[in-house]
């Protein structure tokens, strides 16, 4: 279908359907009908009103419980939410593949060259290079295509916007060229593949998974190349709670060393005892060693390791409250699990900039509003960005009233929870 007879089908509602099992409410149908419009006009206007068009969308993602464990093979419990990037594209037969990203410059990919580059890290072609070369290697068709993509992820918000941008660009290429055949948990691993070896980011493998899989998910790492992937059954609309993320400004631009340093610390722990990453070490083991660490390793970095190991156990009782429908024991693991990322990870603020601590003021905010009543912890990657709340809903307006009078109009986000990962939608 070309732009304009796509634009009318939406307009009289021949989509609701289609956009309904992603965005879940009527209500967020209707406000999605004018941005996938404007979408399709844009891409229209840059590469032609002729060209037969498929939408592609990918969500961003909510970390729940397993506060950097991921990148050491540990356990994590993450959920698709309502924001997303979404992708209007369509086939090229020239060996090229081009992605116009709103408000940012045309990233344009020559297919005969997929090579890493080391001097084009942090460059955002370097993410839509990465993922066809994943894609490519898996086996599977990779060919030409132009794309107009948007997304309402906040860039630095810990809701993983380029997670959501590099499983957008797998997903395009799974239905695009090989019948939507890439498996969820493939697409994940390319676009880690695509941010550690093309992006020069060392991040773990939660932020594409979750955004891949959708849905609450709980993932087991324990192998990296067969992660354990559960769907935990929670109607969470039916708790009594809404999911919050609170933007208190700042991003993560600056902070890839104070992230890679969580990883680091963690794997030197590992190493000081013969392994790769603490999740070969049984937490006892690891417990007996520490006299003998403090010789080896510093001491944030056995912090950061008792930190990984009762984050797992606490991953695992957070999904069984919730499979139980005990969300007030769910809600004590979240508050255990924001105090150990903030005295025993460190990753509320960063040690660069030790007076600017606006994650710091949000919790110490929340507490003040739901202590007793709700949750709160830092949320994502930290140093900067965002907190998660759980907010009763008879609270819910005095506290984005409240949180927005400090941080500002509009920073309080209250989410859906997603029920699809990276998707083929019209």
């Amino acid at each position: 279908m070309v732009a304009k007879e796509l634009i009318n089908a939406i307009k009289g509602g021949a989509y609701d359907g289609a956009l309904k099992a992603v965005y879940v409410t009527d209500e967020a149908v209707e406000l999605q009908k004018p941005r996938y419009i404007s979408a399709i006009e844009d891409f229209a206007e840059l590469f032609g009103y002729d060209r037969e068009i498929s939408i592609m969308s990918a969500p961003g993602r909510t970390e729940v419980c397993g506060n950097h464990t991921d990148h050491n093979n540990g356990k994590v419990l993450a959920a698709a939410i309502n924001l997303d990037a979404i992708a209007i594209v369509s086939k090229n037969s020239e060996g090229i593949i081009r992605v116009k990203s709103k408000g940012h410059r045309m990233n344009v990919v020559y297919l005969d060259d997929l090579e890493p580059k080391a001097e084009h890290y942090g460059d955002s072609t370097s993410l839509v290079k990465g993922v066809a070369a994943g894609i490519k290697n898996l086996g599977y068709k990779v060919e030409g295509f132009d794309a107009f993509t948007t997304s309402d992820v906040m860039g630095g918000s810990g809701l993983s916007s380029s997670a959501a941008f590099e499983v957008l660009l797998g997903s395009v290429l799974s239905f695009l060229y090989n019948d939507g055949a890439i498996s969820a948990v493939d697409i994940a691993k390319v676009a880690q593949y695509s941010e550690n070896v093309f992006f020069g980011k060392p991040c773990g493998l939660l932020d594409q998974m979750a955004s891949s899989v959708g849905t609450f998910v709980t993932i087991d790492f324990k192998s990296v190349s067969e992660p354990v992937i559960k769907k935990v059954a929670y109607d969470f609309s039916a708790s009594g709670y809404s999911l919050c993320i609170v933007d208190t400004g700042g991003n993560h631009s600056d902070l890839t060393d104070d992230y890679a340093a969580v990883r680091g610390e963690m794997e030197a722990v590992a190493k000081a005892m013969g392994k790769s990453v603490l999740r070969e070490i049984e937490y006892e083991d690891f417990f007996k060693a520490i006299p003998e660490l403090t010789k080896k390793v510093n001491d944030r970095a056995i912090l950061r390791a008792i930190h990984f190991y009762n984050e797992n156990k606490r991953v695992e009782n957070a999904v069984q409250s919730l499979e139980s429908g005990d969300f007030e024991a769910f809600k004590e693991i979240i508050l255990d699990s924001g105090f150990s990322s903030y005295m025993l990870n460190q990753n509320v603020y960063t040690p660069k900039n030790p007076t600017e601590q606006k994650i710091s003021l949000a919790l110490a905010i929340s507490a003040e509003l739901l202590k007793g009543k709700g949750a709160w912890r830092v949320h994502g990657g930290g140093f900067a960005g965002t907190v998660q709340a759980f907010v009763p809903n008879d609270m819910l307006d005095t506290y984005k009233k409240t949180i927005e009078s400090v941080f500002g109009e509009g920073t309080c986000h209250v989410l859906i929870i997603r029920p699809v990962g990276g998707c083929q939608i019209l």
